[in-house]
């Protein structure tokens, strides 16, 4: 998409600070990381979301992942990671091109990268998984 700021960057019409490059991808530091290290997996064609990107593409973006957080684990010391993918405005996608976020943890990184866990009664989780499995 000639308007998408992810696209102009994952095809270096503008400059990033790269730390990983192949053929269908390129790995960014986020410029306003949640921790130091956080990085972006962007395809370098144009899919809006999970929903639109192909499988093999997702696999591909997968497989990048663990390369460079395998690499951050090395040189940066981290003691974990975060791997995010937000999907639509309500999960927090904020630009509308695939993207995956490897974010290093640390163990003093003051974080919050959670969620405060629901209670569903059996019976509601039961129905929750009917709807989805349709039974």
């Amino acid at each position: 998409m000639s308007d998408c700021i992810f696209c102009k960057i994952a095809n270096g019409e503008i400059p990033s600070n790269t730390i990983y490059e192949n053929s269908d991808f390129r790995v960014i530091l986020d410029n306003g990381p949640a921790t130091k290290g956080h990085a972006l997996v962007l395809p370098k064609a144009h899919y809006a979301d999970l929903f639109e990107i192909p499988e093999e593409t997702l696999a591909g973006a997968a497989k990048v992942a663990k390369e460079v957080a395998s690499n951050m684990k090395e040189k940066l010391g981290c003691d974990g990671l975060n791997l995010v993918q937000n999907n639509g405005s309500a999960a927090g996608q904020t630009v509308m091109h695939f993207h995956l976020h490897i974010i290093p943890r640390y163990s003093n990184d003051c974080q919050h990268i959670l969620w405060k866990p629901t209670q569903p009664s059996a019976e509601e989780l039961v129905a929750i998984k009917n709807t989805i499995v349709g039974e």
